[in-house]
């Protein structure tokens, strides 16, 4: 998926010159049922024009785009744009801001106006689809870009199963281990308690026990097809450059569950932007990425070689890898395959052996990969943070990293907005969103509600508010905000990254702050998608300017989460 940075400058100068032609930023997508290969055998998938994924979309910042979708299967379908701000109706959210989803037979035109730049994706928002129903989308900035590169090519990153996906939502939901097939057995335990005494591992067992889960349970399905553009490992995707040129490099995790950890062996990345939004250079050899997330990087590959990048799942189940080669039918060398990692109770922000300061008198009630049963007051053994900034230790890098020593691996503190936060007011309130779940009945939520019972989040038009996410759970969850960005709080002071996608690691909190200027109801979850229809997932409304003060108070019941401020702590229950 390659285009060219001149041709970027080009269209940026044309634009202000002359009016674009009626086909700018015009696109017909059809969505269908197709027999695609999956591990070597023909299944029937949704899809977007035919294929996994579906056509790129090249955008011009400041251009109308009409995008007419097409639904040809026999169930409701939708397209949601991944980070792009518009208005709620076309954000392709079913039963958010008036939009129904398209009906089998319909079509729907979606038309918005391009108000930013950079690295995006579109993905139905229907049930289980997103595993298939997906696309690239790339825009083109109104200005010349800020980073100087000769070729521009896009990554898309994704997982497939050759399971219907509405069966493996049946399957987690009969047994959540189903998967699972890296259980800890009885020689794992004489091994450990060889390396580190019986007394330890046997504490160490035991801790987990209570807690009624593995610590090899780092994703929830396994058996994917890892994918690079569409293409199997086999298929070689490739990238061609020239020595000596520099190649930007959109990757974008598109995958329904998967977090895959990214590198280049022989190459040094530098990461220009996260989420589709501009950052300070940050050299790296390595980086963690989240299902939603995107981060473009710069490589200049010195040598009239071929490299690879490999892109390998969290759980080491399996990789997908694009080369980039001076010609076609090259290959880089294979890096070497990486053991799977094992959670351990400081990875929870717990201490090891024993879990101090916590109330195992507690813990009976906790769940499989949550923690709503226990004793609030007991967590003072968790990191949670300040509020304020991410702690060093609630980075990605931080949990099962599976790294070696002496990577370079990027953290969210080390990202900083290539300009100036537009606003740097301090948030008049703190809003705590608990990250909750029942693991054995694999039912995910948020304050211990699902979707169908949360209350809304809802704030005031141009209202400056602090998300403070808790972790309770064993699991990692990348929050998704519709509709407008998180600015991270990380330490910086007036360049925080601007993200619409946020790891939380199991057992930590992570803080971020907004602005909320766009109006409109939109979704706020886990975008890991047995999570979000399982119930992980809330309304965030950003009530229109002049709306009355009632509207948002606690004696109208629709103050939600546990909402923090001027010292005291609401709670409260309201429609949707």
């Amino acid at each position: 998926m390659r285009f060219s940075c001149l041709s970027h400058i080009l269209a940026a100068a044309v634009v202000t010159l002359v009016t674009a032609t009626a086909q700018a930023g015009t696109y017909q997508l059809t969505i269908d049922m197709t027999g695609v290969p999956v591990h070597g055998e023909t299944v029937e998938k949704m899809t977007i024009n035919g294929g996994i994924p579906g056509p790129t979309l090249f955008l011009q910042e400041g251009e109308e785009a009409t995008i007419t979708v097409t639904n040809n299967t026999d169930e409701p379908t939708s397209v949601h744009w991944h980070g792009i701000m518009l208005p709620g109706i076309m954000d392709g959210a079913p039963g958010f801001n008036g939009f129904l989803g398209i009906a089998p037979g319909a079509s729907y035109t979606y038309t918005f106006k391009i108000r930013q730049s950079g690295t995006y994706w579109y993905h139905s928002h229907s049930g289980t689809q997103d595993q298939s129903v997906l696309g690239a989308i790339v825009i083109a900035p109104a200005k010349p870009p800020p980073f100087r590169y000769d070729r521009d090519y896009v990554v898309l990153l994704g997982d497939l199963t050759a399971e219907d996906s509405d069966a493996v939502l049946d399957n987690l939901k009969a047994d959540p281990g189903y998967y699972n097939y890296n259980k800890r057995t009885l020689l794992d335990f004489f091994g450990d308690a060889a390396d580190s005494g019986f007394g330890a591992a046997l504490g160490d067992r035991l801790d987990w026990g209570e807690m009624r889960m593995d610590p090899t349970d780092l994703s929830d399905v396994s058996g994917y097809a890892f994918l690079a553009n569409g293409k199997t490992p086999g298929e070689n995707e490739t990238l061609i450059f020239q020595r000596g040129e520099r190649v930007r490099i959109r990757i974008i995790n598109g995958s329904a569950m998967t977090f895959f950890d990214v590198r280049i062996p022989g190459l040094k990345m530098t990461v220009v932007a996260a989420d589709g939004n501009d950052v300070n250079p940050v050299p790296v050899d390595e980086f963690r990425i989240g299902v939603a997330e995107r981060y473009d990087i710069i490589v200049e590959p010195k040598e009239d070689a071929a490299y690879t990048l490999f892109a390998e799942s969290l759980d080491r189940q399996g990789y997908a890898l694009v080369t980039l080669a001076p010609r076609e039918g090259m290959r880089g060398p294979m890096p070497e395959r990486r053991q799977r990692a094992i959670l351990s109770m400081e990875d929870m922000g717990m201490s090891h052996g024993g879990m101090a300061g916590m109330d195992h008198s507690a813990m009976a009630g906790m769940d499989q990969s949550g923690m709503s049963g226990m004793d609030h007051g007991a967590m003072a053994g968790m990191d949670h943070g300040n509020g304020d900034a991410i702690a060093a230790d609630a980075q990605p890098v931080g949990w099962a990293s599976g790294f070696p020593a002496g990577a370079r691996v990027l953290s969210y503190e080390d990202l900083r907005g290539l300009r100036r936060n537009e606003d740097n007011a301090e948030p008049v309130r703190t809003i705590d969103v608990r990250l909750t779940g029942n693991m054995e009945r694999y039912v995910w939520t948020l304050n211990d509600l699902g979707f169908a019972e949360a209350p809304a989040i809802r704030v005031r038009f141009g209202e400056r508010v602090r998300l403070r996410f808790v972790n309770e759970t064993m699991m990692a969850h990348p929050m998704h905000l519709h509709g407008m960005f998180f600015e991270v709080e990380n330490g910086s002071t007036d360049r925080r990254p601007l993200k619409d996608t946020i790891i939380v690691p199991p057992g930590k909190s992570v803080s971020v702050v907004l602005t909320a200027v766009e109006v409109g109801a939109w979704p706020l979850h886990c975008h890991l998608l047995y999570h979000m229809v399982s119930g992980m997932m809330t309304r965030f409304i950003v009530e229109p300017p002049g709306a009355a003060e009632s509207a948002i108070t606690p004696d109208k019941g629709v103050v939600p989460m546990a909402v923090q401020g001027s010292g005291e702590t609401h709670s409260g229950h309201g429609g949707h």
